[in-house]
């Protein structure tokens, strides 16, 4: 299935609501080298206005963020004195955000909130200016879902990360005419040269530094699906981490990653994006991405990689975030209970996205990820057995709480 339709603009930016839109891009945060690598390998934006815009919000923040770098470096912390962080790995939705949201609401974890995202060189110097501007310009919800966006709102540091380095899943998103390439990079450093990889390594830790000491040097716990693919690397980096995976249908996860894609690219690309195979790249992301995951989670000590099933999280969260905070001996959970508790009963009418499954879905999932769904014993939506997977309709309890996937 290929993208329903290319980038739309307007003939110009005397559009007040469409110069905010460009100024509002998330890629308006990022400093003048990782625009241009990006720009030489993707070509320019379809549209000039935009890239001019972009552009000219990178230049006119590089004195502030220059500034910002000579004065904060010396005061961040060495990467071997923050306490080891907690990582939330799984596909893209597989809950990772909702787990995210509800951990974080205990108050005791440093996490990345939207201000960070945007402006991830400028974190203690302009993004206090244009926090009120940037809290503006936040959408009431998730582009892809119906999930509430405000100020506080947890969110992955991928889109940081975009803004950083031009290793980047999103820079696939945000120009598609390079779109398998960027894409294959960002996730699974595909064509990467060691000085590429280096670099990013750097970017990312920098940005950790940053974020611990911006959000009160607090433990930090980090979201990103991913950081599925990239475990064993994670592992080398923080050896004393801990890794929260959460897994789920892999048919529910397919018919809900056409809708990822589909409003992301509307929303985001900076180029024609019709070529652009989301099925193909659902699959082969996915089958690649969880590939990777279970080699590198084999032998993984129970108390420092727990895994969950989507489907209990959904019917009793609460039991779930209890489970992994003892599973990973996480202090806090009962004084946190009661925040877990209040966030909990704020979210209980929503509405999740709801998508038509077909046959021809179904058999491209079972074509492809039909270890993943004989591992964890999935079915197709309604009950039916995946087609010639011989498995029962109940979850396989070798991967239920208190087991790795490994």
């Amino acid at each position: 299935m290929a993208g329903t339709s290319g980038v739309r603009y307007p003939s110009g930016l005397g559009n007040r609501r469409e110069a905010i839109k460009f100024m509002a891009h998330p890629l308006s945060g990022a400093n003048l080298g990782t625009l241009a690598a990006v720009l030489g390998r993707s070509g320019a934006p379809s549209h000039l206005g935009a890239g001019a815009v972009i552009g000219l919000a990178a230049l006119a923040r590089w004195p502030f963020s220059t500034a910002e770098k000579l004065a904060m470096d010396a005061k961040l912390p060495k990467l071997e004195e923050m306490p080891p962080p907690v990582f939330i790995l799984g596909h893209w939705r597989s809950g990772t955000t909702h787990l995210y949201n509800i951990m974080c609401e205990s108050g005791e974890w440093g996490y990345v909130p939207p201000v960070a995202t945007g402006l991830p060189w400028d974190l203690f110097g302009l993004a206090k200016v244009f926090n009120p501007l940037l809290e503006k310009a936040l959408p009431e919800h998730r582009y892809i879902d119906n999930i509430p966006v405000t100020p506080t709102s947890p969110q992955e540091d991928e889109i940081a990360i975009a803004n950083m380095s031009e290793v980047s899943f999103y820079h696939g998103i945000y120009f598609p005419r390079n779109f398998a390439e960027n894409v294959n990079r960002g996730l699974f450093f595909d064509g990467c040269s060691t000085a590429d990889i280096r670099n990013w390594r750097k970017q990312f830790t920098y940005f950790l530094r940053k974020l611990y000491l911006h959000q009160g040097e607090k433990p930090l716990l980090i979201k990103n699906p991913v950081y599925t693919g990239r475990f064993a690397m994670l592992k080398e980096m923080f050896p004393n981490a801990k890794f929260i995976h959460i897994h789920r249908n892999p048919y529910d996860v397919f018919v809900s990653m056409r809708n990822f894609y589909s409003k992301l690219l509307k929303e985001f690309a900076l180029q024609g994006y019709d070529h652009v195979d989301i099925d193909e790249t659902i699959l082969t992301v996915y089958e690649r991405m969880m590939t990777a995951y279970l080699k590198d989670a084999e032998g993984m000590a129970s108390d420092q990689l727990a895994e969950l099933r989507y489907d209990e999280l959904d019917s009793d969260p609460l039991a779930s975030v209890a489970w992994l905070y003892e599973q990973l001996s996480l202090p806090g959970f009962e004084a946190a209970r009661p925040k877990f508790e209040q966030y909990l009963a704020s979210v209980a009418a929503f509405k999740k996205n709801k998508f038509d499954y077909s046959d021809e879905a179904a058999a491209k999932v079972e074509a492809r990820l039909r270890p993943f769904i004989e591992k964890w014993g999935y079915k197709r939506p309604g009950g039916t057995p995946a087609h010639g997977t011989g498995q029962s309709n109940e979850a396989d309890e070798g991967t239920r709480h208190g087991e790795t996937a490994a």
